[in-house]
């Protein structure tokens, strides 16, 4: 690679960077007021970075929403893959998938709220619909690497297909989110407890 590809692919590097740091410091903002409650002003007003530098970075709310949205979705992806990665039998995977399903949803249940946000907007809004489509087909993938996983673990086959097995367990999370931010105190123990039911009945 010559010196120009260098430094051009550098730049290339440093604009993602920035992009991301902007994502994340935009998702507080976000996740907070919700897609249409908040203007690109509002989340420089709640951030160190401008009005204008945001505007540089991303050409407009969509842009950057979507951004958000798909760094913090591919962490989540990346937190069950490796309880898919390290489980050794049957019961600890599914241990493992209800105690993460909580904790995330003690811990970052107003960014899944924006998740589910951006979804519907899409029904509304075209320019989300090929984003929203790749990220729920990554969280479709991520529920059957589990899936499949416990599967093997537990010696039997699945039968449901990937769509109905990430349809069922994102039912489960979203009622469970929604009860949460409703104040119910034991929804995340709630969840814990039917992710651990769901996978058995996944199975022959």
């Amino acid at each position: 690679m010559g010196k120009r590809q260098r430094i051009a692919r550098r730049q290339v590097d440093k604009f993602g960077e920035r992009r991301d740091q902007l994502a994340a410091a935009a998702l507080q903002a976000l996740s907070e007021q919700g897609y249409a409650n908040t203007s690109l002003r509002d989340i420089a007003q709640r951030s160190e970075f401008s009005h204008g530098v945001l505007h540089y970075y991303f050409a407009d709310k969509f842009e950057l929403i979507s951004h958000c949205v798909r760094q913090y979705k591919s962490r989540c992806v990346r937190r069950y893959d490796s309880i898919v990665a390290t489980a050794t039998t049957a019961d600890e995977l599914r241990a493992g998938f209800g105690t993460a399903m909580a904790a995330t949803l003690r811990e970052d249940a107003v960014l899944h709220r924006l998740w589910y946000d951006l979804r519907n907007q899409s029904l509304f809004e075209e320019k989300f619909r090929a984003d929203v489509a790749e990220i729920d087909q990554s969280l479709e993938r991520m529920i059957w690497r589990i899936v499949g996983k416990y599967a093997d673990l537990a010696g039997k086959p699945p039968v449901v297909s990937p769509a109905l097995a990430y349809a069922l367990a994102d039912g489960v999370f979203q009622h469970a989110m929604i009860a949460h931010l409703s104040g119910a105190a034991a929804a995340a123990d709630e969840l814990n407890a039917n992710v651990r039911a769901l996978l058995p009945s996944l199975l022959a």
